[in-house]
């Protein structure tokens, strides 16, 4: 599985993507923010994804992630895996995939779902095994759920073997 940056040949793509998951997002498919979101990304390469067999642009998408990055500071502003690839490490390659894009010391923040939102407890303890700690309390989602702010911190260099 390889992490790649995504090109406008995947938009429909995300959209299948995207469509997997409205029921805890809310509306996106056919929602022009959200299209304007997409092809941003892509078009400033922070859009991020994982092909089936890692086969080229236009393939179907595992998962796919959006980062913003304003070092020391970053926030992942999306992030989803298809239903037949979760649990398959996906998200774990992509968020892996991120923490080697930062430089720190910074910071790398994700809102998630609150603790009463019982469909996005798997999100929630995902983000708490990748090391991300409870922050801030956030806005509710489109559906009235409630959100939390995650951080995980680098301060310094990742030790590397020789």
């Amino acid at each position: 599985m390889k992490v790649q940056i995504a090109t406008r040949a995947d938009i429909q793509g995300w959209l299948e993507l995207a469509s997997e998951v409205e029921f805890l997002f809310g509306p996106m498919v056919d929602q022009p923010d959200f299209q304007s979101a997409l092809r941003k990304n892509i078009d400033r390469e922070s859009a991020y994804c994982v092909r089936e067999q890692d086969r080229s642009a236009g393939a179907p998408l595992m998962g796919g992630l959006f980062l913003s990055s304003r070092p020391p500071e970053y926030h992942i502003r999306w992030l989803s895996v298809a239903e037949q690839w979760r649990r398959g490490g996906i998200g774990t390659v992509l968020l892996e995939h991120v923490f080697g894009l930062i430089n720190p010391p910074a910071e790398l923040f994700v809102t998630t779902f609150g603790a009463d939102n019982l469909e996005g407890q798997p999100a929630r303890q995902f983000y708490k095994k990748m090391g991300f700690e409870l922050f801030a309390e956030a806005p509710p989602g489109p559906e009235g759920g409630s959100r939390e702010i995650f951080r995980k911190s680098f301060l310094s260099e990742p030790v590397r073997s020789i």
